[in-house]
């Protein structure tokens, strides 16, 4: 009996010691077939395009292919759910907007899955600002007059939701008005194209939106910039001020970033992170990001999960005080 235990023994050592030799093993070999790279948004956008690009440089890197699939829906959360539900070995990734995830928990009443619990950061790859800018029929020329006249008059500044209820560029829109004081009314669009369009025909006077969908309209002399939502002004816009300089500490924008399935081996992440951030340091790769409007980004694996907790933990402070929720 006791010989038999000792082997009992000696055989679990020797498992214990075997399985993390064999996760070491497939995070060398690793990737050894096709990543899928899914993208919760319709192709065109900014996510889809960065994925793109990225994925194509990844592909290189690796020697495999990476699939972009697009599963748009429910400001994302249909690809995200997804791909928190996939198998945790780095072949499903997802490439977001994390200012939408980051709201969406405090947002959706019934979501399947939580960013924090069921996935994981892998790397931040790029920032962009909204901009905040008024139709030209408004009679403002800075954000400190469209304060002013949104208090004037209460409730009658029509302001464009601009990717849906609960969207960041709504929530952009939310923020400001608490921070504020100002009281204005809500117009839900599915997209900011159709917003867009609306804020150029006067029929909404206001809007916060991503900047590559919306500065052309801006050059274009179509509707007014009156600031952006970066900590600091942009390079390529000095003369525009930031919302930060009237509400200070005021930072939103466009956070595009890659996910992995949680419990997906730390030695695949970190493989993919150092990858990626080799990605974004390249100049070609850097010159079209200033064309999509976005300054690349790098933080490690555990710097990410950290930030994405920040972020959810202030948007739910802002949700909860203007009492939104989706079923």
């Amino acid at each position: 009996m006791k010989h038999l235990a000792k082997s009992a023994i000696a055989a679990c050592c020797a498992l214990a010691f075997a399985m993390p030799a064999a996760a070491q093993t497939d995070a060398a070999n690793y990737p050894d077939k096709p990543i899928k790279l899914v993208v919760p948004f319709p192709a065109g956008g900014t996510s889809d395009v960065l994925g793109r690009m990225v994925g194509e440089k990844l592909s290189q890197a690796f020697g495999q292919s990476i699939i972009v699939e697009n599963r748009a829906g429910a400001n994302g959360n249909i690809g995200a759910d997804y791909v928190a539900r996939s198998a945790p070995d780095g072949y499903t990734l997802l490439l977001v907007d994390l200012g939408n995830l980051t709201i969406s928990p405090s947002v959706y009443l019934n979501m399947p899955f939580h960013p924090l619990k069921d996935l994981t950061g892998v790397s931040i790859l790029a920032y962009s600002p909204h901009l905040l800018v008024t139709s030209e029929k408004l009679p403002v020329k800075t954000q400190e007059e469209l304060v002013a006249y949104a208090k004037a008059n209460p409730g009658k500044v029509n302001f464009a939701a601009a990717a849906g209820i609960g969207s960041a560029p709504h929530m952009a829109g939310v923020l400001f008005a608490q921070k504020t004081g100002v009281d204005w009314n809500y117009i839900p669009y599915k997209g900011g194209a159709q917003a867009l369009t609306d804020l150029v025909g006067g029929q909404v006077d206001a809007t916060t939106n991503g900047m590559v969908a919306t500065y052309p309209h801006v050059k274009n002399g179509k509707i007014r910039l009156l600031a952006v939502t970066s900590e600091k002004r942009l390079a390529q816009l000095p003369d525009v001020p930031t919302v930060s300089e009237l509400i200070p500490g005021f930072v939103t924008g466009s956070w595009q970033g890659i996910l992995a399935p949680t419990g997906t081996p730390d030695a695949i992440v970190e493989k993919l992170n150092a990858e990626l951030n080799k990605i974004i340091q390249m100049p070609e790769i850097q010159e079209k990001m200033v064309t999509l409007g976005a300054e690349p980004m790098q933080m490690t694996p555990a710097e990410f999960n950290g930030w994405m907790r920040t972020q959810v933990e202030n948007w739910a402070v802002v949700v909860k005080e203007a009492g939104i929720k989706i079923d």
